[in-house]
């Protein structure tokens, strides 16, 4: 491939021409003057003739001493900010097959709550910065360059090396500790195959609870120090959702921990990150003489649904973030699932028409949009994280099951697992297991479901004898919706 770096400006999806298979990756967070460094490699798979590569990096300062591609230094470097890329070009056409990338690099503890960011604390009456990531949707890159899209599946093999007091957590289990003064060193096992935006890492001083599954996987609960008593009603849903979605789905959970650790800072809910979920402290911590009632049941839901994501999500992912409601839609269905077999007392699918009508209300906006909605940049992800993606995704799930039946459905869904763990699928892909396992005409019907927006409404009237039936697809105006709320009123 001839041309210069600039052929790759403003281009919305990252060339296919390579891929990532694993990265070696050391991060070196500093506290104090809240910056980090890193160096890292990564195995690369060159498919196609080419003498660039082109992976995503922002607001990252990149060492281009320190590039190299095997033992070939670039001899072009372009960091294209406006489109959060780095492109890299050789001499030469890259040889075919496998290489290794390496470079150093370093970056900001930022206070927006996304990438490697700061969030604040107190220990003892003083306040203190913890490290925390937060990569969903497109901030990996934030963090280290990388191929920051869903599809590029790889390997991680983390270490830290931070102040021998504190703990340092990441989404595997750790193999050894080093220290040296007032540093330590920390190796994790390597990661199955996971997409970016999984990828966690949390440092500070924590305490934590622990349990196990009953195939003996063991669950622990971060609080700040002296909270831990608050995590216990999550820790306890957390075991028995693991142990429920493990048979539902036909599939084991796929690492050997799970860690759910409260952040003071989060801006989402929660992030169900591959064996270290972070939540927003109020997602996760209980206090059985403070908090209320919907509390209780509000934690319940959200480990619920962080942890179904661990196989609907983590060990299949969507192909891309058009099919985000494969990832949301259906975490938040079987989280109901789960918390109605763990609480039935709570009549959980009865307060799931709470979900269905949320996702009606902004559905009936003229400004909608379809569950399948296409993306075409990393700018665009984030306005779809909203009651489409979530509330009437699950609905359309649960409508779904009940036409197929629950245990066909559920059948189905095992063999979806089984089909496309490790990988990543889209919703036709979806389809296509679930008509060949129940006989049926999923696509056909579901396709008019997600890729429409609005919902259809029937009107019934009297014409003399006859009841004459007329389906329509409904819209109202922002202005008028904002009327409906004020009034009370609906049609």
């Amino acid at each position: 491939m001839a041309g210069s770096p600039e052929q790759f400006r403003g281009q919305s999806r990252l060339p296919r021409f390579a891929a990532p298979l694993r990265y070696d990756l050391v991060l070196r967070p500093d506290l104090a003057a809240c910056t980090f460094s890193g160096s890292g490699s990564a195995a690369v798979a060159v498919s196609a003739p080419t003498r660039f590569l082109v992976l995503n990096a922002a607001e990252l300062a990149v060492d281009r001493s320190s590039i190299r591609f095997q033992d070939w230094a670039p001899t072009e470097v372009a960091q294209f900010e406006e489109d959060e890329i780095l492109v890299l070009g050789f001499g030469r056409e890259l040889p075919l097959g496998e290489g290794v990338l390496s470079m150093d690099f370093t970056g900001t503890l930022n206070d927006q709550m996304r990438g490697f960011y700061r969030s604040k604390y107190e220990y003892n009456g003083e306040a203190r910065n913890m490290a925390v990531t937060q990569f969903e949707a497109a901030d990996a890159r934030r963090c280290f360059p990388c191929w920051d899209e869903p599809a590029f599946k790889a390997k991680f093999k983390i270490t830290l090396e931070v102040p021998a007091e504190l703990v340092a957590l990441s989404n595997m289990p750790v193999v050894k500790e080093t220290v040296c003064g007032p540093l330590k060193t920390v190796y994790y096992e390597e990661s199955p195959l996971m997409s970016t935006y999984l990828v966690a890492i949390v440092v500070g001083l924590f305490d934590y609870i622990e349990s196990s599954t009953l195939e003996g996987t063991k669950v622990r609960v971060y609080t700040q120090v002296g909270k831990t008593s608050q995590g216990k009603f999550a820790l306890d849903v957390g075991v028995k959702s693991l142990d429920l979605f493990k048979d539902y789905f036909a599939t084991p959970y796929p690492l050997p921990k799970l860690d759910m650790i409260a952040i003071p800072d989060f801006a989402a809910g929660a992030m169900e990150n591959y064996g270290l979920v972070t939540y927003r402290e109020s997602a996760l911590l209980y206090d059985e003489q403070l908090s209320s009632a919907s509390n209780k049941q509000q934690v319940a839901i959200t480990v619920a649904h962080e942890l179904a994501h661990q196989w609907f999500g983590n060990l299949v992912t969507m192909e891309w973030w058009t099919h985000l409601w494969l990832n949301e839609g259906f975490a938040s269905w079987v989280s109901y699932l789960a918390v109605e077999s763990i609480f039935p007392e709570w009549n959980n699918w009865t307060q799931f028409l709470d979900e269905t009508t949320s996702g009606l209300r902004l559905d009936a906006l003229a400004e909608s949009h379809p569950i399948e909605v296409d993306v075409n940049h990393a700018s665009e992800i984030d306005a779809i994280f909203d009651s489409i993606s979530y509330d009437k995704g699950a609905s359309v799930i649960r409508m779904l099951q009940s036409y197929l039946g629950a245990e066909r459905f559920q059948k189905a869904l095992a063999s979806y697992i089984k089909k496309y763990a490790y990988s990543n699928a889209k919703t036709e892909d979806l389809w296509a297991v679930l008509e060949e396992e129940t006989g049926e005409p999923v696509k056909d019907l579901m396709t008019t479901w997600t890729k429409q927006q609005g919902y259809p409404v029937i009107y019934a009237k009297l014409n003399g004898q006859d009841l004459e039936l007329e389906q329509v697809l409904r819209h109202f105006s922002f202005a008028y919706y904002l009327l409906l709320l004020c009034t009370g009123n609906w049609v």
